[in-house]
């Protein structure tokens, strides 16, 4: 191997291991994080829920989270609406299924800046062991240090709109008793990982 060749080696050698080293990796922080949703009951009015139990993770090279990739996981047994009757029912093979499918996850693919702080994600969402393409708008918040902790956190929050009916999620329930419609809106606090 002549002498260009081993320094170009080295230099792409340098260049990779550089890359890996400047991802950093950030998890939310459950006590400051939240996952709701929202939909529309007999057309008159609005029903919200969340989850009381998901993970999520970012990785990204860049400090205004231009090339982030987030990732979700949501134990779908601990949804809450505040009514046990109907989380029992959302529960069921009507809605999600808990039995056959106790995750549901989110990954994106790709992010696009819209404008100041603000992205669109595309991603995988799979809820009842379907995966479909979702867009959501994130709004990053900012970064800074805990006066309490010293950890550094970053702030973000995410919001759309997803169609139940992609997801063959409660079919034998019409709009008139529940909109196609499901708004989504996750609000969190992301510690940087060391190491």
């Amino acid at each position: 191997m002549n002498n260009f060749k081993k320094i170009t080696l080295t230099l792409l050698g340098m260049v990779f291991s550089l890359t890996i080293l400047a991802q950093t990796k950030w998890k939310s922080d459950p006590n400051h994080s939240k996952l709701s949703f929202g939909v529309v009951h007999t057309t008159i009015s609005e029903v919200d829920g969340l989850f009381n139990s998901f993970n999520a993770t970012i990785a990204a090279d860049k400090a205004d989270f231009s090339d982030a990739v987030f990732e979700l996981t949501v134990d779908v047994n601990s949804i809450n609406t505040e009514v046990k009757m109907r989380d029992n029912h959302l529960r069921s093979a009507d809605f999600f299924d808990v039995a056959k499918h106790p995750t549901m996850t989110y990954k994106s693919k790709s992010i696009r800046k819209t404008g100041k702080d603000r992205y669109q994600l595309l991603g995988d969402l799979t809820m009842r062991g379907i995966t479909k393409e979702v867009a959501m708008d994130l709004w990053y918040r900012g970064t800074i240090e805990n006066p309490q902790s010293k950890d550094v956190i970053s702030g973000f929050q995410l919001t759309g709109t997803l169609k139940r009916s992609d997801f063959n999620f409660g079919p034998n329930f019409p709009e008139a008793v529940l909109s196609d419609a499901v708004r989504i809106k996750a609000d969190g606090e992301f510690i940087r990982q060391e190491g």
